[in-house]
Order: structure tokens, then sequence, then C-alpha cells
């Protein structure tokens, strides 16, 4: 054996040494990631909050954890005390305890504390009035007690009793284990287990033993306290919250579950076991009670005793989803026959969205790529002045997707120092179209091509965007790839202020070690005055910056008085803690959401900013206590950004799914489901699949109001059918940005809804014929999405039909249908659409009444036959009249030939 010992020996001195290398390689990387942050968040100035962030994502869990390890340990002292043993025994074996100890207390602590829960409680300390202005009918409590008291006092009271609860095995395991050291060799002789081992001689006398089990039932109590406030998110499937049965059942009996819990704890105490049975009793009481007063008294009178908790409900969920406030709803009584003046409504007519984004994004990438590794990711909608007028545009940024470009990669340097950065912007107004069907470019090319003097660009460069690589460095020794021009590339440098330093050699290795690529360190490129950008996608910078901010997945950029282009983001702050409040799912259950957040990105230098759009949010009035330095005020952003704020897509889907069912504030209406609305349907696409209209901007005049703006637009049919019930419309300029506005139609009254326009299309013989012809030809149609906008007292349809080459997506604007009333417009261009509408012209549709006088009808007949021929066509034309409010337009058309056959026998 010692010949062997040599080289055991050696054997574990190589592997201490490979774990220490193992250790110094996991430190040296983890210092360098350490490094690169730094950097990062010293670039956007914001140091503080990075610090804030590391503190408060550790902090409460080591205090927990620590607290909890004392805890621990103490009990396992004195379980070994009681057991018998000497401090001064086994030593080794509390020091390997203490590690298994601290292990379990960090479990504990992870298990049943959140990190951010405590820490919002601690931010919501002293929020404004303003903030929390929001009391349930029930507890009189406010909306910040929900959002952070409970749940900070559950997660608390989940802590206590895990710990309660492991301290007591804890003691029991120690103290029996100890008094059974000096009999393991008869445990071990023992032919079948002797259930009296488990027996703790003396423990329920225990003054240690005692004291966990008062504070288990101690926080036994506090729990059934907190349980009353938890009866804000029961749901009973008509209503979420406090119902009848609740309040005046469950409420006392929850307070008696207290009494006995505290009663219960003083008995243990005391050392008074048997009164504890009062508690095990009233478990159950409590459990059945309430469900007999449901099934035999609330039940069969449920709609008289449940209507003020409904009430409770809606205005609940109404002000949870922003629809309580800041929202109009007006009677709009529309007059079908109403004609449009043309002139008077220029402006308007003028924005009217004749490119659908998808088309006009399909048409873009063909037209102004210009070279394959250049691609337009997305299409924003946004609104201008030119030549002083509002005019509503579709803008997508050229940005440079290094995948696409071949040999790329072959070079190391040509990902990190050349191809660094898209270049310039497509912008067309949403009307305008050349005789081909093509878009009208205010901005094309490059360099850009600028038709208007209302716009410019200085800065065309996207260093930041949505498709980009990382890293690149800029400011070197190689000029970077700018654009190409011709057969030649022109070339630029960096000159702004964007990343982060990079020339030292401390610097170039800790980013070397960081991004595992010794080029960084080996190459020549670098200068004194080169920098390092990373995190240039405008979303995952947003998510590291802010990731406790719920961040939109679709920015948008705009184009500055300046000539710079920056990105606007919304940020929402959400939680599923509002009492009282529906559930909705988006991805996670939320039943509160705010658009408390807009950030802009410079897209050439990265600055990057964000502002508190929504001071009456306690979520952001929290958030910035905890992050001073992260959020500015509203009224800091600039006007020329503020001007291009729109409200946001995806709370307004929220928003208007659940107005489907909340706009019923009567508590009987809404519990007997006597309104419910739809999301409208329309055909559009390549197939004309019937599918929910999305939401549209759009810009149009609100009834009352002169002037056309920029609004966010949805419109809902009634329940199983398609004629139009209402109109829900987001507001974005100016002082009016996030207000709402709906428009309830009369139910006695029948308005053709976008599913029945899109039928009346389909079954128009002239129009049906184009659309077969132009399918069978090697191309396809696409049919946009309609657009429905108030006009006076009427509505205006507008559905522009494409036609795209089988060979290549490049859609072009061939037809354009204009609706309103029973009058159908199918025209070549926009312009000829506007003539018809403002001459009055007669319909295509062969439901249309033609406008010139009807000449006198003569019957020759005896009396009898022209009684007989007059009652014939009176039944024709209450069947007209039938068919055309139920959308059935080929029959009605068949009752109208009818008719035109009776008056000219």
């Amino acid at each position: 054996m010692p010949a062997y010992g040599p080289a055991h020996g050696s054997r574990h001195k190589g592997i201490i040494l490979i774990a220490i290398l193992a250790f110094l390689l996991f430190a040296v990387r983890w210092l360098s990631s350490l490094a690169i942050e730094y950097a990062w968040w010293k670039e956007l100035g914001q140091v503080e909050t990075w610090f804030n962030l590391f503190l408060y994502q550790y902090s409460p869990l080591a205090a927990a954890t620590l607290l909890a390890f004392a805890a621990l340990w103490l009990t396992h002292r004195l379980g070994m005390r009681f057991g018998g043993a000497h401090q001064a025994e086994a030593r080794l074996y509390r020091l390997a305890v203490s590690l298994v100890l601290l292990f379990v207390a960090w479990l504990i602590s992870a298990a049943t504390l959140e990190n951010w829960t405590v820490v919002r409680y601690i931010g919501s300390r002293g929020l404004p009035a303003v903030a929390s202005s929001w009391h349930d009918n029930v507890f009189g409590k406010n909306l910040g007690f929900y959002l952070f008291d409970l749940p900070f006092y559950s997660a608390l009271l989940g802590y206590v009793l895990a710990l309660a609860v492991v301290a007591g095995v804890l003691f029991w395991i120690t103290a029996r284990g100890w008094q059974l050291r000096y009999r393991m060799a008869e445990v071990r002789d023992m032919r079948e287990l002797d259930l009296g081992l488990l027996r703790l001689p003396g423990g329920l006398e225990s003054g240690i033993f005692r004291t966990i089990l008062t504070l288990f039932l101690l926080a036994l109590a506090v729990h059934f306290f907190l349980g009353r406030f938890d009866m804000v998110y029961n749901d009973h499937g008509f209503m979420v919250g406090v119902d009848y049965t609740d309040e005046h059942v469950v409420l006392p009996l929850q307070w008696l579950l207290v009494a006995a819990a505290v009663l219960a704890a003083a008995c243990a105490w005391l050392r008074r076991w048997t009164p504890m049975l009062l508690l095990a009793l009233a478990l159950p009481v409590a459990w059945i009670v309430p469900r007999l007063v449901s099934a035999l008294y609330v039940k069969p009178n449920e709609i008289s005793l449940e209507s003020p908790y409904i009430d409770a409900h809606i205005h609940a969920t109404r002000s949870a989803y922003g629809l309580e406030n800041r929202l109009r709803e007006i009677e709009y009584k529309t007059q079908p026959g109403t004609s449009i003046d043309v002139n008077r409504h220029r402006n308007l007519l003028d924005n009217v969205r004749l490119w659908d984004w998808r088309p006009f994004h399909d048409t873009v990438t063909q037209s102004q790529a210009l070279r394959p590794y250049y691609v337009f990711h997305d299409t924003d909608v946004d609104r201008y002045t030119i030549d002083g007028q509002l005019r509503q545009t579709l803008i997508t940024p050229r940005e440079l997707d290094i995948s696409r470009l071949q040999g790329a990669n072959a070079s190391w340097v040509n990902p990190h120092f050349i191809y660094t950065h898209g270049y310039g912007v497509a912008l067309a107004e949403v009307s305008k179209l050349t005789p081909e069907g093509l878009p009208v470019f205010l901005i094309q090319n490059m360099p850009p091509e600028i038709s208007t003097p209302s716009l410019k660009i200085t800065r065309p460069e996207i260093y930041y965007g949505e498709v980009l690589h990382e890293p690149v460095f800029v400011r070197t020794a190689q000029e970077e790839f700018n654009y190409p021009s011709g057969d030649a590339n022109q070339k630029s440098r960096y000159d702004g202020s964007g990343g982060f330093p990079i020339s030292s050699v401390g610097m170039r290795l800790l980013a070397a070690i960081h991004y595992a690529d010794a080029n960084i360190l080996l190459t020549n490129y670098l200068t004194p005055q080169s920098r390092m950008m990373i995190r240039r996608q405008v979303l995952p910078r947003l998510q590291e910056l802010a990731g406790f901010i719920e961040w939109d997945q679709d920015p948008y950029l705009v184009i500055t008085p300046a000539g710079r282009l920056v990105w606007i983001a919304d940020g929402y702050t959400t939680s599923d803690a509002h009492p009282f409040a529906r559930l909705t799912d988006v991805g996670t259950p939320i039943n509160y959401i705010r658009n408390s957040v807009k950030a802009t990105i410079d897209a050439y230098d990265g600055s990057t900013r964000l502002y508190d759009m929504d001071p009456a949010d306690p979520l952001i009035g929290a958030y910035r206590r905890l992050f001073p330095q992260l959020f500015h005020d509203v009224s800091e952003m600039p006007p020329e950004i503020r001007a291009h704020l729109r409200y946001p897509e995806t709370l307004f889907r929220v928003q208007a799914a659940l107005y489907r069912v909340f706009h019923m504030t009567n508590p009987q209406a809404f519990y007997n489901k006597e309104d419910i609305w739809e999301l409208s349907r329309s055909t559009s696409g390549q197939n004309s699949t019937a599918q929910s209209a999305t939401p549209t901007y759009v810009v149009a005049t609100l009834p009352g109001e002169d002037k056309p703006e920029f609004m966010l637009m949805t419109t809902f049919t009634p329940f199983s059918k398609e004629n139009l019930i209402g109109v829900m419309l987001a507001r974005c300029d100016g002082e009016h940005l996030g207000e709402r506005v709906v428009l309830a139609l009369s139910k006695q009254e029948l308005t053709l809804g976008p599913m029945q326009i899109s039928a009346r299309i389909n079954q128009d013989q002239n129009i049906s014929k184009d659309l077969t012809l132009w399918n069978q030809q090697g191309s396809q149609v696409l049919r946009g999405q309609p657009l429905v906008l108030p006009v006076e007292h009427t509505f205006l349809f507008v559905e522009p039909i494409y036609l795209q080459a089988n060979e290549a997506r490049m859609p072009q604007l061939k037809k354009i249908v204009l609706a309103i009333g029973n009058r159908l417009i199918y025209a070549d261009t926009y312009d000829e659409a506007l003539v018809q509408l403002g001459q009055g012209a007669t319909s295509t549709a062969p439901t249309a009444i033609s406008s010139a006088a009807p000449a006198p009808v003569t019957f020759t007949g005896t009396a009898a036959e022209d009684n007989a021929r007059l009652a014939r066509v009176k039944t024709h034309l209450q069947k007209y009249r039938e068919l055309t409010a139920q959308g059935h337009y080929v029959d009605a058309a068949k009752e109208l030939e009818s008719i035109e056959k009776e008056l000219n026998r």
C-alpha cells in the first residue's frame, strides 16, 4: 500500500488544481461580464439604477435567508440541549449541520418570498393620494393595499408558517436523535420498527416546542384574517369579488376561524390541549355553512341579492382596464341615406388609408430594399404635417440584416467594423397612388430623396433598431459601409456618442473574455477613439434597462423636425391583484393594465429616455421611488416627440375585448347577458376569409368636432349578428391623448357592418366578375380590411382591392370600393370614387336605387288586374326590404327584378 501513496496524492493534487483553475476561469469570466455591464450602464447614465437593480434582486432573499438561518440554528441548538448533548461535542457535526441549515433557510426564503413583491412594497410607502384613490366597497381599502400590502403580508405569512413548520420538525429530529444516540445498537437490532421511538419525551412540555406551536397557530390566525381580503378575487362565474354569501356568511365565519386560531395558540402556550379541538371543529363549519346558504337561499334569489355586488364587479373591471375614466359614450344616431359633402370633408377624405400596411410592406420590400441585405422589418402608421396639412403616413425603416449578405461572415472584420448599420426610411402618404397603383413616396431611395420641404433627414444611419447584430465597433481605422451607390459603395465614419470606449488594452481583454473572441484583443483596427456598441435592438435594450415594465412588441420610428430618427416604444404596468376585476389572458393572466411609460431611443446614438405618462398609476409611482434616475416627467418630453405619440394597439385590443361585455353597466342586463357585443368581422387578405377586424389607425372627425384627428379605431356588432352596433375610437393628438370615445348606435335602426358590406361587394356582379377574372390570370386578388369612418350622421366604408402577381409579392392597388347607406361605388381610382360620392352617383350594386326621377307608371288593365298587380308589387317590395335588412342582397335583387317585370307588363 505505501507504494501507491505518492500516485494517490498526486491524483488528489491534480483534482484540486483543476478545481482551482475552473474557479478562476469562472471568476475571470464573471468579472469580465461585470465590467462590460458597468460600461453599458455608464453609457446610458444609469449606473445608480444598475446598482439598485442588483440590490433589489438579491437583498430581500439574502436578509430572509440570514433570518431563517438564525432561527433554525437556534432551534437546532435548543434541540441538542433538550436531547442531552453538550455544545463541546461533535464540532464537525455542528459545522456540517450549519451548512445544511443555511441551505434549508435559502430554500424556505426562495420558495415563499418573491423579491419584487418585497421591493414594490418598500417603494409604495408614501405614495401620493391620487395613486390610491380607488377604494373597494366592502373593506374600504385602497388600490395600493391590494397591489402592494396584501401580496407582501401574504408572502411574509407564508415565510413565517414555513419557517415554523421546518423549525418544529428540526427541533423534534435534533432532540430525538440525540436522545437515541446511545441506543443506536439497540435500534439496529430491532426486527420490527417500534413507533415509540418517534415519541419525544417531554416534547410538549418544552418551551421551545410550545413557542414554535404558538407562533404557528398565531400565523394561522393571521392567515384567516388576511383570507378575508382574498375573497375580492373569488370567481363566481357571472362576477368576480365578494358576493352576498361571502359578505353575510363567509366573513363572520372567517372571524370565527381567527378567534379559534388565537384561542388554540393561547391553549398551546398554557398547555391546555383539549380546547384546541375547537379549531378542528370550526374548519368544517366554515366550509359547509356557506354552501348550504348559497344553495338554499341565494341561488333562488340570485339576481336581486347579487345586484350590488355585480355593480361593484362591473365598475371595478372598467376601472382596472382604464375604461372608467377618460371614456365618453355617445349615442350616435345614423341617417344612412345622408350624402357626404366631399369639399367640406376634404381634409378627412384626403387621409383615408388606401394602403393596408401588409400590401404596402410587400410593395416597399420589392421596390425600396435596393439590395438583398436590406430588410423592412415592420411598417407603422403615423401622421405628419405636410405642407401645412395633417397627413396620415406609412413609414418603415431600412435595416441591414447581416445574415442576408453573402460572404459577410467570411471575414471577422465585415460584421464588426464594416456592415454596422441600416440606412434611411421609406415613407408614403396612405391615400396617394401612382397611375400604376403603387405608393407615392415622400421619402425613398439612398441617399434619401425627399419630395416635400416639410420633412428632412440629417442622420439617416440606423445604429439602433429592430434587426441588428452585435457587437460592432465604430470610430475605428476601418471605414464603415454606409449605402450602395451604383457600382461603388459610399463609406462613412461614426460621429455620435453611442457605445462605450473600448480602446484600452484592459477593456479589449475584458470584452474578448466576455464574448470568447480573441480577435477583439488582437485586431489593429481599434483606435483611441473607438467605441463598442451592444444591446442595439430596441426591445432587448429596454428589457435590460427596465425589465419590470412590460414592453410593447411594436416600437415605431419617427422623424423629428431636426431630421433625427427616433424610436418610440410603449411600456405597460400590469398586475393580477386588482379586487373585483375580471382576469384576462395576455400571455399571462392580468386584471390591471396601464400604459404608464413611453420610451424613446435615438436610432443614431442610442440615447434612451423613459417618461412617466400616468402619475395616478400606483405601480409606476412605486417604481419611480425605487429608481429615481430612470424616469422623467412627461413634461420633459420634447414637443416634437410628443406630437407623434399614439394610443398603443395592444392596450386598445385588451380594452375593446373587455368593453364588449362591460359596456353593460346595468347589473340585471349584465347578469342576463342581454347585450353582449362582438368585434366586427370582415373578409380581407388573399383568400377573403372572414376574420375579426383588427384595430386600425385612422384620421377621422368625432361628432361635434370640425377638425380631423389621428385616432385608433375598432368596430362592434351584436352577438351572433353582423350589423354595426358600436365604434370605439382612441384619441392620440395633443392633450386628448388617451381619451376614448364610443359611438353607440341605436338598436332600433339597422346599420350595415363590415361583414355585410363585404357580402354586398362579393354579390355585386361587376365586382365579383373582376375578382374572378384576376384570380385566374396568374395573379392574386388581395382585399384590404374595410375602414369604417364616421362622417356627419353616417358611416363611409372604404375597401381597397389590390392585385399581386404570383411570381412576386408586389401588390398594386387596382380598385376602390366605397359604401355609404345603400350605395356602393366601384371605381378604378380613389379620385373617381370621390367624384361619384360627391355627385350622388348611382351604385353599381344590384340593390342600388337609381337617383334619377322615376318615370310615371300607368296601368292599362282592368281595375281588378291593376289591383292584383299593385298587390304583387307591394309584396315584392316588402320582401325586398326584409331581405336587405337581413343582408341577403342576392335574393333582394331578385325581388327588384320581379317588381320591374310587374311594372313593365
